[in-house]
C-alpha cells in the first residue's frame, strides 16, 4: 500500500480501534495476515471446544488450519448437512470459544454481521464465552449506512457467489434493493437468500468477551 495512503488507513483503524475499546471489546491488531495465527493462539488454550462460522478470512489467514491440526475439541462443519448439521450448531452455543469474521465495522466501533441461517450472529450475541474475530481493514467502513451498502453491494453478492445461491446479487453484482430504495432489509426472496438476520453489536456488558484482529491487510469480503 502506497504510505501516504496507509498513513489515512492507520488513522481510520486508530479512530476504530478506540471506539471499540470504549464499547467494551478487546482489540488486537495484526499488520499483515501471517501475524494473525500468533495472536489467536494465545488467545485459545489447548483441548478448549472452538466453533467457527464460514469464513474466508479466517481461511485467508490459516485459522481454520490451526482448528483443524487436532489441538482443540473443533466442532468441524464441513460435509455436514440436514440434523447433523443444525445439532452442531445448537451445540456450538456451549463452546469456550466461537471465530468468525465481521461483514463491516464502523469507526464508531459497532460491529455488523447480516446472515441467513444466522448460527454466527446468534453465537456473536450470546453463548460461547469467547468470541474472536478476524477482520481485515477493508471492512471498515464510516457508519451503519455504510455497513449496510457494503453488504449488500460486495459481501453479499460475493458471498452468494461463494456458496453458488441462485440470488440476484449473485447474478447482478449488487442487492437489487439499491436501485429501489436504502430499507434495510429489502431485497430478493427465496430459499437461498443470506440476508435475512441483522445483528449490530455495540457496547458489550461482558468486557472482553468479544475480541476482534484488526488486520493491516484485505481478508475476505
Amino acid at each position: 500500500m502506497d504510505e501516504n495512503l496507509k498513513s489515512i488507513w492507520n488513522k481510520k483503524i486508530k479512530k476504530t480501534t478506540d471506539n471499540l475499546k470504549k464499547n467494551n471489546m478487546e482489540v488486537y491488531f495484526a499488520n499483515k495476515k501471517e501475524d494473525v495465527l500468533p495472536i489467536v493462539k494465545k488467545l485459545l488454550k489447548d483441548g478448549e471446544m472452538i466453533a467457527s462460522g464460514g469464513s474466508m478470512s479466517l481461511s485467508e489467514s490459516g485459522v481454520m488450519d490451526l482448528l483443524r491440526s487436532g489441538k482443540y475439541e473443533y466442532l468441524d462443519r464441513d460435509g455436514l448437512t440436514g440434523d447433523e448439521l443444525r445439532n452442531l450448531y445448537r451445540l456450538s452455543f456451549t463452546a469456550d470459544t466461537y471465530l468468525c469474521s465481521c461483514n463491516a465495522i464502523t469507526e464508531n466501533g459497532e460491529l455488523y454481521n447480516v446472515d441467513g441461517t444466522c448460527n454466527r450472529i446468534a453465537a456473536i450475541s450470546y453463548g460461547p464465552s469467547s468470541v474472536i474475530t478476524v477482520v481485515g481493514y477493508n471492512k471498515i467502513v464510516r457508519d451503519i449506512d455504510a455497513a449496510v451498502k457494503r453488504v449488500k453491494s460486495i459481501a453479499a453478492p460475493a458471498n452468494c457467489k461463494r456458496l453458488s445461491c441462485k440470488t440476484y446479487c449473485s447474478e447482478m453484482g449488487e442487492c437489487m434493493s439499491l436501485s429501489k430504495s436504502d430499507d434495510l432489509a429489502s431485497g430478493c426472496s427465496g430459499d437461498t437468500r443470506i440476508c435475512c438476520s441483522y445483528l449490530i453489536s455495540a457496547y458489550q456488558r461482558t468486557k472482553g468477551r468479544i475480541k476482534i484482529i484488526l488486520v493491516g491487510e484485505e481478508l475476505g469480503y
